[in-house]
């Protein structure tokens, strides 16, 4: 099974207020990404690859709406909260957080959880309290992705290391999944490899040979979960990691780098096409 993931970020935001949103007005932004794609995608076979969207929770709703009934795009959120509501128990006492219930009751298949961007925050806030067990991050991640799972979500959860870590990768990516994966049900778990030191402007993206090693050591470690490539999955590198037998599929963001960036749902399924060489 390939997985094909789409992490739309905050691209709803528009360009006058420093977004890249050139789709749609905000209220319909979520619906649009939908009908933008999900027509084209039928042509592909559900028994070898799924692709899931993961929107930010206020566009939720209407790109549920905007769903077909035989549509094959699957809906995620961008990470849930550590705790949860339940019945008899704790019924909404999240101001500002996002429960797995709540994902759950909007429509959503499955999640993001531990992406660097998200890694990130936590780190900001464990330093500021004086926390240099960084392993703290992975053991919160690890609290997320149960809440997810006991709502029956599927979870894309993200490793990598970053530029100062990268000598050190096999044992920070080795603490990342030991840690975050501990107690859970791997069967409903897929592995986004992201080498945070080659993601950005300037920085040397990781080659196919590093990119196997990885997904071989990650396999390994986990008896076998699926990986797919969070670097992410380009234009210009479908074709290589079509070629790599170790990674099971990509993960999309921006569509266009130069010009006015931002996510194009046209470019999102020519980006498919060359990976999946369909």
């Amino acid at each position: 099974m390939k997985h094909i993931y789409l992490n739309l970020k905050r691209f709803d935001v528009p360009p006058e207020f420093g977004g890249v949103n050139r789709l749609a007005p905000v209220k319909d932004w979520g619906a649009a990404v939908v009908q933008g794609t999900q027509e084209a995608l039928k042509k592909y076979d559900p028994a070898k690859v799924e692709f899931v969207q993961y929107l930010p929770e206020a566009h939720l709703l209407s790109a549920a709406a905007a769903l077909d009934p035989d549509s094959p795009v699957k809906l995620g959120s961008q990470s849930v909260y550590r705790m949860d509501t339940a019945v008899g128990g704790n019924f909404g006492a999240f101001t500002t957080n996002r429960p797995a219930s709540i994902v759950k009751a909007m429509g959503c298949a499955g999640t993001l959880i531990g992406h660097c961007e998200e890694r990130n925050d936590k780190k900001g806030v464990l330093a500021e309290a004086g926390c240099t067990d960084m392993s703290a991050v992975d053991r919160l991640l690890n609290q997320e992705i149960k809440c997810a799972q006991a709502q029956g979500l599927d979870v894309l959860y993200c490793i990598g290391e970053t530029s100062e870590e990268q000598a050190d990768w096999e044992n920070v990516l080795g603490r990342q999944l030991d840690e975050g994966l501990k107690g859970v049900d791997k069967a409903h778990v897929v592995i986004g490899y992201e080498p945070v030191w080659s993601i950005g402007p300037g920085k040397t993206p990781a080659d196919k040979p590093y990119i196997q090693k990885i997904a071989r050591f990650v396999k390994e470690r986990t008896g076998g979960l699926d990986v797919v490539y969070g670097g992410g999955l380009k234009a210009d590198n479908a074709a290589m990691l079509a070629s790599i037998e170790e990674i099971d599929g990509g993960l999309i963001a921006l569509t266009q780098f130069t010009g006015e960036i931002g996510f194009y749902p046209e470019q999102y399924l020519e980006i498919i096409r060359l990976y999946l060489g369909e």
